[in-house]
């Protein structure tokens, strides 16, 4: 391109490039870039004359190219498909006309901080360096699919207008960021795509606002995998979040959040491993947490913020926090959509047992055999509530000394107020009501008073029921020591 096409504008740029030199349109009222349709020619450079500088311009001897552009009006497309750029690109506060094109593009760095655009079209987009996107108002949709970026995505308080039905508004799957992907205080009208991507460093989404709707995708994060942390603190999000196999080193981070997805799933994290889960200092989320095949280290979950539905089955964590008494993790599962699930009581149990609170343990215990009894055929439920009663499933075992110390009482009373008969009485022993009520309880040991005398009458049907009640004590604390060495 001729340098005698160019407006004064373009010139500027154009002389300012070679050298790497900043050229800065804004006044010193610093206009917002969202009104730069309304910017005259004094500060309007086209695309045109923006690729052919970068894809073409001739370079001076010792001097470091680059394109400082700020407070431009950008028009036309500024179209660097499949192009290769070896300078660093900053188009700050500008106001670009179309959406530009960075298709497949490679570039050393590009900075976009504070400018407004339609959109940005740059799958498979190649950044040596760092891609920068801060405070960024994009009216459409953003496509970075396939992107590789050698340094870090920055995109702090950026804004995403609605996409068209059917597309994501911030596309960033399978992408691959060589660092951190930093976007506190976005703000995106749809969904956040970043399936299958991967980041090296941690990503940071806190106070982001995401508004998908109600029954919608807000951040589909299936299958993404992070060496560092993934911070979702603060968050506003309507709509679901999807995190199915994905992998997070460090921590997921979802303290203060505010989820809502009324009606369905807000948080699903099924078949994902992470090193520690944080839901904490939150309302209770509108929808249900799915948890079903994690794998985690740390679970940090505050009983509050429980939602009314979950699903845990074959959810595994190693250490649970902060202590809460076991009757507070208990309503958790009792919340399971699936039911009475085996396996959650039983991680809830080995979570007590590795801080040495067995007590907490053993509640869990008795209450995971107080909902599977809800499950069972009558006469397992009705064998149930005598175990229960009785000795607690073999985890109350003093409730068996009190209901045997409350038998020999009564027992003990009513054959010394009446002696039964003796059945030979030459050779029947003296009569001892308190051993005789002794050898109707215990069914293993005998003093001999039961085979010596015969009671009659009610005092027979009382001997009956002795004796049974006997059984079913001994029958429950047998159950419950085998219970309890089965543990061990």
């Amino acid at each position: 391109m001729e340098i005698d096409d160019m407006t004064p504008a373009e010139v500027r740029v154009w002389r300012a490039f070679p050298r790497g030199d900043d050229v800065d349109f804004r006044g010193p009222a610093d206009e917002d870039p969202a009104r730069g349709a309304d910017w005259g020619p004094e500060r309007t450079v086209r695309a045109a004359v923006l690729r052919a500088l970068l894809l073409s311009a001739p370079q001076e001897d010792g001097e470091t190219a680059a394109l400082r552009l700020a407070g431009a009006r950008i028009t036309g497309v500024l179209d660097l498909k499949y192009g290769e750029v070896d300078h660093a690109v900053r188009l700050s506060d500008c106001s670009f006309e179309n959406v530009p094109v960075l298709y497949g593009a490679r570039l050393r760095q590009l900075n976009l901080r504070d400018s407004v655009l339609p959109g940005l079209d740059a799958a498979t987009l190649r950044v040596d360096g760092v891609l920068r996107m801060s405070d960024c108002l994009f009216e459409g949709p953003v496509r970075l699919g396939g992107a590789q970026i050698s340094g870090a995505l920055f995109m702090d308080r950026a804004a995403v207008g609605e996409p068209p039905a059917g597309q994501a508004a911030l596309q960033l799957n399978h992408v691959t960021v060589g660092d951190g992907l930093s976007a506190p205080g976005l703000r995106a009208r749809g969904e956040v795509r970043l399936t299958g991507s991967s980041i090296a460093g941690t990503i940071d989404l806190s106070q982001a606002r995401l508004e998908a709707g109600t029954g919608e995708v807000a951040l589909d994060a299936e299958t993404l995998t992070v060496e560092g942390d993934v911070l979702l603190r603060d968050v506003d999000v309507l709509g679901w979040i999807g995190l199915r196999g994905a992998r997070v080193a460090g921590r997921l981070d979802l303290s203060y959040a505010r989820l809502a997805n009324p009606g369905s799933t807000a948080l699903r994290a099924s078949s994902c491993t992470v090193g520690e889960l944080w839901l904490r200092r939150s309302p209770p989320m509108a929808g249900a947490l799915n948890l079903r095949r994690a794998q985690l280290d740390v679970l940090f979950l505050e009983p509050d913020v429980v939602p009314e539905e979950v699903l845990l089955n074959s959810l595994v964590y190693t250490s649970l926090t902060p202590h809460e008494p076991a009757e507070r993790r208990l309503a958790m599962l009792e919340r399971d959509r699936e039911g009475y699930v085996p396996h959650a009581y039983e991680q809830l149990t080995a979570a007590y047992r590795r801080i040495g609170d067995d007590d907490a343990a053993r509640v869990v215990q008795l209450a995971k055999q107080r909902r599977r009894r809800g499950i069972l055929p009558w006469y397992g439920r009705l064998w149930g509530y005598v175990q229960d009663a009785a000795v607690g499933y073999g985890f109350r075992p003093l409730r068996a000394a009190g209901w045997l110390v409350s038998l020999l009482v009564i027992g003990s009373l009513a054959y010394a107020l009446h002696h039964p008969e003796p059945l030979k009485a030459d050779e029947a022993p003296q009569f001892n009501p308190v051993f005789y009520t002794l050898d109707l309880l215990l069914p293993v040991i005998s003093f001999g008073q039961e085979g010596a005398f015969a009671p009659t009458g009610g005092y027979q049907w009382l001997s009956y029921t002795l004796v049974l009640t006997g059984w079913i004590l001994a029958t429950t604390v047998v159950t419950g020591i085998t219970r309890t060495v089965s543990r061990q």
